[in-house]
Order: structure tokens, then sequence, then C-alpha cells
């Protein structure tokens, strides 16, 4: 017998979706027919916002998309999506779905790289992101490690901010990244392991007028032109909330770049000063050519971040390679470490 509440229910769906019954099998949807190619449209349209986008991302034409979505709404007896604006908006059973066909999509794909790689032997490949710092420190002798055990794993490695990094981990796109916790994301969706501090410091050119002090205020640096990252990254952050601390006027003259090629040129070819990892900073320095002509500047104050981590995302399993460099990188983190005496 249905209770109360599941009489309230049905009635609430009835009223409101044409053809609805109440379900009583938990499998109701393979006995419907639910095929992988309707997870893939709902997941398209889910990500894209529109259904001529969803069908040129699955290679199929707009009128055959918009009759797999029927299809699929027929046999869930429910609208996953409505039109709005631009494109389509999901219902809250399209957000349901979608985020269900995600997570069995990736599943699917992960069992497939988990058998290529038991075959080959430690082949397939991995996705990993970064923040700078980390990158050069712990994920680039790890990499090199991976690389004379098991040569034929790829291995592709991108240099994000944080808020990019945790986007991408959720989409799958990383199978796992180092950096650190947005606050618009939920923490429940990850599972971190403290690493440990990236040390932030200022870079100018050789010979600037600055180097020629002890060490640089921030009266002293606010006359200069900036290059910093963009808007709302961790590190130009910290350093408006320095002068802010300290009341003193934010720079006038800033240019915002992503980039630190970019970074590095502008600095290199002017009076410009930036904020970048220090692990970066000594790399670049301790290099032969133009780029290499950079100084670390002595300043009176210190730039702090918050500790960096090793997320990836809950209740997703590694692939063996991935567990490889994983556990590598704790490794080489474990070694950066100052032991106690």
């Amino acid at each position: 017998m249905p209770t109360e509440r599941g009489k309230r229910q049905d009635g609430y769906f009835a009223g409101r979706i044409p053809g609805y019954q109440p379900e009583k099998e938990g499998d109701f949807l393979i006995k419907a027919g639910l095929k992988l190619s309707h997870l893939r449209l709902i997941l398209a349209i889910a990500d894209s916002g529109q259904v001529s986008a969803a069908a040129e991302a699955l290679s199929i034409s707009q009128p055959a998309a918009s009759r797999m979505l029927h299809e699929v709404e027929s046999l869930l007896k429910a609208p996953l999506c409505q039109r709005a604006a631009r494109g389509v908006e999901m219902t809250r059973f399209g957000n349901a779905m979608a985020k269900r066909a995600r997570a069995i999509l990736l599943e699917i794909r992960e069992a497939g790289r988990e058998i290529t790689e038991l075959k080959t032997g430690y082949g397939g490949s991995v996705n990993v992101g970064s923040v700078t710092g980390p990158a050069i420190g712990l994920a680039v002798p790890a990499i090199k490690r991976v690389r004379g055990m098991y040569p034929a794993i790829q291995i592709n490695c991108h240099v994000e901010a944080s808020n990019m990094l945790a986007r991408e981990l959720l989409s799958a796109r990383y199978d796992f990244v180092i950096g650190r916790l947005p606050d618009e994301f939920n923490p429940r969706d990850f599972e971190a392991r403290p690493l440990g501090h990236e040390t932030s410091c200022l870079i100018v050119r050789t010979g600037h007028p600055l180097l020629d002090m002890l060490a640089a205020g921030l009266d002293d640096l606010r006359h200069y032109e900036w290059v910093f990252q963009p808007h709302g990254a961790l590190l130009r952050r910290s350093i408006e909330r320095l002068f802010i601390d300290s009341n003193v006027p934010l720079p006038d003259n800033i240019v915002s770049t992503p980039s630190v090629l970019l970074t590095m040129a502008m600095v290199v070819k002017s009076d410009a000063v930036a904020p970048i990892s220090r692990e970066v900073a000594e790399f670049i320095a301790g290099t032969s050519g133009r780029i290499g002509d950079i100084a670390i500047l002595e300043t009176d104050f210190e730039i702090g971040l918050e500790p960096y981590s090793l997320i990836t995302a809950r209740g997703r399993g590694l692939p063996p390679s991935a567990r490889l460099l994983h556990d590598l990188i704790l490794e080489e983190n474990g070694r950066s470490q100052p032991r106690s005496l």
C-alpha cells in the first residue's frame, strides 16, 4: 500500500505531467528502454544549454536530437528542459538526469581506460591540473619518475587557477588536481589531502631601480606598473588585500593576464612589477636568455597564500596510471617537507 506521503506525491505529479503513472520498480528506466545515447544527449543539452549545440556535439542533426529528446521525455514521463531566452533550461528532472548521466558515462569511460591499462601494462593516459608552484615543485619530478617507469603512459598536465581546476575536475576533464578549493564550490564534492604552502614573491627586471633598496615597501611599489593575474585570482586578491589592510592606495597602472610567459615578457621589457610563485621565479631566473633577465624583489612584507591540496572528486576512483602519478606526487611532497630532528 502506498503511504500517505506517496499518495500526495503521486497526486502532485499526476496533475502536472501528462500521462504520469507512479512507478513501482526502481529499474523502470532500463525496462522502458533508456539508452546510452539518451544519456549523452541529456548531458550535452545540460552542458550547452541548446539542443542545436548538443546535436552538433553528438554529430547528429537537430531534428534527430529533438526526436531523441521527445523519446527520452516520453519514457521518463517527465519534461527535461524548457525554452529560455537563449536556448533551453533544464528542469529539475533534467538536472537530476544530467547529474546521473555524467556519473554513468564517466564510469563507462573509466572502465574502458582501466581495461586498456590492464591489457597494456600501464598504458592509457593521465589528465592532471595544477596551480603554478606545485606544478614545478611536485608534478614535474613525479611525471619524470612515471615516464622512467612506464614510458607508454600519456600524461597531460595543465596549469590553471584553482577555480578553473575545480570546475574541470567536476566535469571529469582532470583525474585529479593540485590547488585550493574555491569558496563557490561545495567542499562535499571533493576529497583533499593538504600538501603545503605555495610561497610567492615579486619580480622585476634585472637593473630595476627598486633593486637598490634593501626591502621595498608598498608605498614604494604603488607608483609602478603592475602585471596581475585576472580579477578574482588568489595571488591578486592577496596583493590587493595587503594594500587595503596597510591603508595604501592600490596601483593605478595595471595589466591583467593569466599567462606566465606574457607576464615575464612585460616585466623584462619595462619597469613593471609582478607577483608570481617563488618556485617559478627561481626556475626562470636561473635560465639563460632574455626571459631569464628577472630578479626577485626583496620586500618588507610577506605574501601569504592559503595551503594547497591534492584534490580528487569524491566517489570517483582513479585508474591505475592516474593512481600511480597521484601517489608519486604524495611521495615528492613528503621528500620536500623539512624533517624534524
